[in-house]
């Protein structure tokens, strides 16, 4: 298969990351004969320093011509504490969310045996957990209108959503449902908001077109509360822009970092993988930065153009890097002197080596490429 991907590495350990994201997409297409073309664009903090513009006009046309957009991380501290800022980095990705009609960001969240100790969870809450996180990424209060007075002592933020927003994105979480353990579960707060209220009545409608997935619904706060006393509970959430921005990082820590943890943001047109966790600017250039999210989310590329069995190669991959204590300092404090760029290059040496089982684990920390 022939693919064209845009690379946005954007901030801080973006292109630490991603780097080793595509360096496991470039093992994929030697073994399985594809070709793959990166073209390599700027976005957020990166790109206003050097073009006054989270999102370049070139950016945007490039996304728009690829099949699909690897993307790094986002933010930078000098505009992070500086509240008089009138250009964003985040304003980049979330102009190129909307411009590309990325409406479902989708974010699964597991447990791997081999981190079950890393968890701030029990053991007995967290083993075996697989759920499916199904956030709506271009509505809501991210979006809508903004005010704030002159004076600066009032502001506000406007949350809307139309019927077409929530359906489309109902579909898709009823969809995956149906292939996982037929349960949907919508995360609202109806009992305040308006728009949570509109939320549940049409994915009530859209539920009917599903008879064999059970659909219940928590508020947020039990939801947040719920996630963390009995995750095992969940199979697909089904939420609103912003809760689900929280609720997909509380659910982080129950893989042990947020470093582990991949997402992909569709729509009918465009597609785009990213890892959930910021910019870690504190991290960047330092080779501790995990690029385990990263790497799954190639995984995610590839099974969204049904590239199943590469997709599978890069997750065994992974699942052996972890059991083998292959890790950064996130999760590892073992071997501290496993880096970034170590755990690419094993994940690049298992799959064009799945097979091979030398044992002479110390190789690995010196910096050869053996497999175990």
């Amino acid at each position: 298969m022939k693919l064209k991907i845009a690379v946005l590495p954007g901030d801080g350990i973006g292109p630490e990351v991603t780097n080793q994201a595509i360096r496991a997409l470039k093992a994929i297409a030697s073994e399985f004969n594809h070709n793959f073309k990166f073209t390599y664009a700027d976005v957020g903090a990166v790109a206003i320093d050097k073009h006054n513009d989270p999102l370049p006009e070139a950016t945007l046309d490039l996304c728009k011509s690829t099949d699909a957009i690897l993307f790094g991380a986002i933010g930078d501290p000098k505009y992070d504490n500086n509240p008089l800022s009138k250009v964003r980095p985040e304003q980049g990705l979330l102009k190129l969310r909307k411009e590309l009609g990325l409406y479902a960001n989708i974010r699964p969240v597991s447990a791997y045996d081999s981190l079950l100790d890393k968890s701030p969870l029990k053991e007995h809450i967290i083993k075996g957990v697989d759920i499916s996180i199904y956030r709506e990424l271009t509505g809501g209060i991210y979006f809508g209108e903004k005010y704030t007075s002159k004076d600066g002592d009032f502001a506000s933020d406007l949350c809307a959503y139309s019927r077409e927003e929530i359906e489309r994105i109902a579909h898709l979480a009823f969809r995956a449902a149906e292939l996982r353990k037929n349960k949907v579960t919508l995360v609202d707060k109806a009992n305040v908001l308006e728009t949570s209220r509109l939320w549940r009545n049409v994915v009530k409608e859209v539920a009917e077109n599903y008879p064999d997935v059970t659909l219940d619904f928590l508020f947020v706060d039990n939801a947040a509360m719920q996630m963390i006393l009995n995750p095992k509970q969940f199979d697909v959430i089904l939420t609103e822009n912003m809760f689900g921005d929280i609720i997909s990082d509380e659910a982080s820590v129950i893989g042990g970092s947020i470093g582990l943890l991949a997402s992909a943001s569709v729509g009918d047109t465009y597609a785009m993988f990213e890892p959930i966790h910021g910019s870690y600017p504190q991290a960047a250039n330092r080779g501790i930065a995990n690029p385990i999210a990263s790497i799954l989310s190639a995984a995610m590329l590839l099974s969204h153009f049904e590239l199943h069995n590469e997709a599978e190669l890069i997750r065994l991959a992974v699942e052996k890097s972890l059991k083998l204590n292959i890790s950064t300092p996130d999760i590892n404090s073992k071997y501290d002197n496993v880096t970034t760029s170590k755990v690419g290059e094993f994940i690049e040496d298992f799959i064009n080596n799945p097979k091979d089982t030398n044992m002479n684990f110390a190789n690995i920390h010196l910096g050869q490429s053996t497999i175990i």
